[in-house]
């Protein structure tokens, strides 16, 4: 095990998981984009944080899918979508295991090769069905980097069950109330190492 740590946000659906991550991306982008500057170097040749975000798509004000993008280049790929005929289908949606292979797994790829940050949003209930996706997660959790990945919080998935029981993981799950703070909890706790 490394010294970085390796933060599971959890919760309910739209608890604010993703939220709360990116909240967490930003404090730590502007930190090192400052703490760089200061030493004269320019933030912009180095590659602070990278890996894989998950949008949800919306026809109206529907939810019909789910986007997987590159964070650093902003490839994107959809991952599931009502409209996708799969034998592979979850809570209505067809699900492309092709598309995490194509975008989200080369992202994971970059951020354990070349970012100082590893992020993912998020393993769950759709990006579990890559075998690619799952092993290139558990690659980058022995990583000795910061990672921030959200977490489905009721799955049963090998994968996230081996995550909750890891030494060096912290699993913090979101909730109304503790929305808004969680952020700087998980920031304070990446940056003793970081």
């Amino acid at each position: 095990m490394g010294v970085h740590p390796k933060i599971g946000i959890t919760g309910l659906p739209r608890s604010g998981k993703s939220a709360v991550m990116l909240k967490v991306v930003q404090m730590l982008q502007d930190d090192r984009e400052k703490e760089l500057r200061s030493r004269g170097e320019n933030p912009s040749e180095h590659k602070i944080i990278g890996g894989m975000l998950t949008e949800p798509i919306f026809d109206d004000h529907d939810r019909v899918g789910y986007s997987c993008i590159n964070f650093r280049s902003k490839e994107a790929a959809t991952m599931a979508h009502r409209d996708i005929d799969s034998r592979l289908r979850i809570l209505g949606f067809g699900i492309d295991p092709d598309a995490l292979d194509r975008v989200a797994v080369p992202a994971l790829q970059e951020a354990m090769d070349e970012c100082e940050v590893i992020v993912v949003d998020e393993v769950g209930k759709f990006s579990v069905e890559s075998d690619a996706f799952v092993a290139t997660v558990r690659a980058a959790l022995e990583v000795d980097k910061p990672t921030v990945l959200t977490l489905h919080k009721k799955s049963r998935h090998p994968l996230l069950q081996d995550i909750r029981r890891r030494d060096d993981a912290r699993i913090l799950e979101v909730t109304p109330v503790n929305r808004a703070l969680l952020p700087y909890k998980i920031h304070k706790i990446i940056r003793e190492t970081y």
